[in-house]
């Protein structure tokens, strides 16, 4: 064993205790990997994975929701326009009005004329072709009461972009953690399948060899 490793050359004896050492720490790194394999697949499956998925799952639907309310105003309009009015109709006298003209008197036969007036009273509820054309000033409040509904898409508002990109960084985290084993049984199962699928083709590979 000593001349092996020795060998009369110090440089020979240096690499055959470093592959000795090299061996022996992989050894029982993997040994400690399979060991933790068993306690961390069933972890990953009940706590990572739905933890996760459960996380891309919201931000997904937290993508596609809707705002959707309705929203009362009650409020009051100041309303201050001026109102041109030009229009002909019917005013009805609610009294009667004395009216007084004056007019000329024309005697017949050449008798010349008498300047003097007419005095006579309209009675009441009498009807008279009135023509309006002026401008009225308006000036009121208006009370507002409206329910207003409110439907908008949440991808449409500021907050849909950072949705979006928290959804595109969770999924491939999620559809890596979905395609992990779920139990230390299924692990084994695919090592047995992807074992027999390797020797498949060999002994297809054999049987067509003359």
């Amino acid at each position: 064993m000593k001349e092996w490793l020795w060998s009369g050359k110090p440089w020979q004896a240096f690499k055959n205790v470093a592959i000795i050492l090299s061996f022996g720490l992989n050894m029982i790194l993997l040994i400690f990997l399979i060991i933790t394999a068993f306690y961390i697949i069933p972890i990953i499956d009940s706590i990572a994975e739905p933890l996760v998925g459960g996380l891309h799952q919201s931000f997904v639907d937290m993508g596609e929701a809707r705002i959707v309310r309705t929203i009362e105003v009650e409020d009051s309009i100041p309303v201050v326009f001026d109102l041109p009015l030009q229009t002909e109709t019917n005013a009805r006298l609610t009294q009667p009005v004395p009216m007084s003209i004056p007019t000329t008197f024309v005697l017949p036969g050449g008798g010349g004329y008498i300047n003097g007036n007419v005095s006579f009273e309209l009675p009441a509820g009498t009807d008279l072709p009135v023509a309006f054309n002026i401008t009225v000033p308006v000036s009121e409040t208006v009370p507002v009461n409206l329910a207003v509904t409110v439907d908008i898409p949440l991808e449409e508002t500021e907050l849909g972009e950072p949705f979006t990109n928290l959804k595109a960084l969770f999924e491939p985290i999620d559809n890596f953690l979905t395609n992990l084993p779920s139990s230390n049984g299924e692990v084994y199962q695919r090592v047995i399948n992807s074992a027999a699928s390797q020797e498949e083709p060999e002994a297809v590979e054999q049987a067509t060899v003359p």
